[in-house]
């Protein structure tokens, strides 16, 4: 016997209307342009800092509030957001009394949950899969594009304790010139 208060699908996945909002085209098209110092990679992490935030963000609204209704409330499995040291935040797995976590929970879920929800904890999984890979990607270019800053700020300094002067923004390596 069915619960007429579940609809025949409880879970509903992002569309791309969800994404509109969030800057990508800029954050992509960033990543493949000349940087001419550490002010515009700066510039450019905090973008994507940006970005990662208001992705997560997206994934605290709209995913986990649905997640956590009904009827997936009444599971001993809930989809939390767990935030990691380095500062982001990811979707996991975790029992009711927050003392295991991780995709086995989810597997163990899928052998015991009621037939009717199978599709949706499945979506929700889709989902969170693909949540969790955007928002570490985003996080890795921007820690690692802030680390790119660092060695052109350290490059910069060799280069003025080198020379007394200002280093060059823009190096023409076919003339051998330099302009500022």
């Amino acid at each position: 016997m069915t619960d007429p208060r579940v609809a025949r699908h409880a879970f509903r996945m992002l569309e791309p209307a969800d994404f509109q909002h969030l800057e990508h085209a800029g954050y992509l098209k960033g990543l493949l342009r000349p940087f001419k110092g550490k002010g515009s990679l700066t510039m450019w992490a905090s973008q994507c800092e940006a970005l990662r935030d208001d992705l997560v963000g997206l994934a605290l609204r709209r995913i986990l509030p649905q997640a956590r209704a009904h009827p997936f409330h009444l599971l001993d499995v809930q989809l939390s957001p767990q935030t990691t040291g380095a500062g982001t935040t990811f979707l996991r797995w975790r029992n009711l009394d927050r003392s295991m976590m991780g995709v086995a929970l989810w597997e163990a879920l899928m052998a015991s949950a009621p037939a009717l929800l199978i599709e949706d904890l499945y979506a929700i999984e889709l989902q969170r899969i693909v949540l969790n890979m955007q928002v570490s990607l985003i996080h890795t270019i921007n820690r690692q594009t802030l680390a790119c800053a660092n060695k052109m700020a350290h490059a910069e300094a060799i280069f003025q304790r080198r020379t007394g002067r200002p280093a060059p923004t823009v190096a023409h390596p076919t003339t051998g010139s330099r302009s500022s």
